[in-house]
This record gives C-alpha cells, sequence and structure tokens, in this order.
C-alpha cells in the first residue's frame, strides 16, 4: 500500500512540475473582434468593455471568447461567444480572448 501511495504521488509530483516548467507560449487569436464598431486585429489578452452603453462584441476570430462581469477579467464568465457570434453583454465588463 505504501508502495503504491509513493508511486501515485511520486506520479503526480512529476506532472505538476512539469506543468510549472514548460513556459507557455504566445498565443493570439487570429482574425478580428469587434466591440462597438471598432476592430482588434488578432486580439489577446484582456480587452475592457465601456461603461454607459450596452456594447456589441461580434467574435469574427478563430478563439472562443469569454465575456466577464470583473473590469480587469475576472468575476464569472456571463458568456461564451464563438466564431461567428455577436453578443451584448449584459452585465459584462470586460472581454478575455484566451
Amino acid at each position: 500500500m505504501k508502495r503504491r501511495t509513493a508511486t501515485v504521488l511520486g506520479a503526480w509530483l512529476a506532472a505538476a512540475t512539469l506543468a510549472v516548467a514548460v513556459p507557455n507560449t504566445a498565443y493570439a487569436a487570429h482574425g478580428v473582434l469587434i466591440i462597438d464598431g471598432g476592430a482588434h486585429q488578432d486580439p489577446s489578452g484582456c480587452i475592457t468593455l465601456g461603461d454607459f452603453v450596452r456594447p456589441l462584441v461580434t467574435n469574427l476570430t478563430d478563439s472562443v471568447v469569454q465575456v466577464r462581469t470583473g473590469t480587469d477579467c475576472s468575476g464569472r464568465i456571463e458568456a461564451l461567444i464563438v466564431p461567428g457570434q455577436s453578443y451584448a453583454p449584459i452585465a459584462g465588463r470586460s472581454v478575455l480572448v484566451p
């Protein structure tokens, strides 16, 4: 039993170490993300939405885009916008392009 636990624990630690040691690759979505008529070519990261008017987000990229409730892409996910779809966020304050 101890040997099995040690084997499982060792495998888990090796996987965790590898996950931390491998650098993240930079990735930007290919295409255009349109927010209130403004085009963002090959977007990546967090984009803050306007404060006063309900925005319209159109995803013409090759990635699924997240609408988040926090202004800095924090908070809960309000919606996922798949490529080719438009969405008018209700409570969303930012868009995350992973």
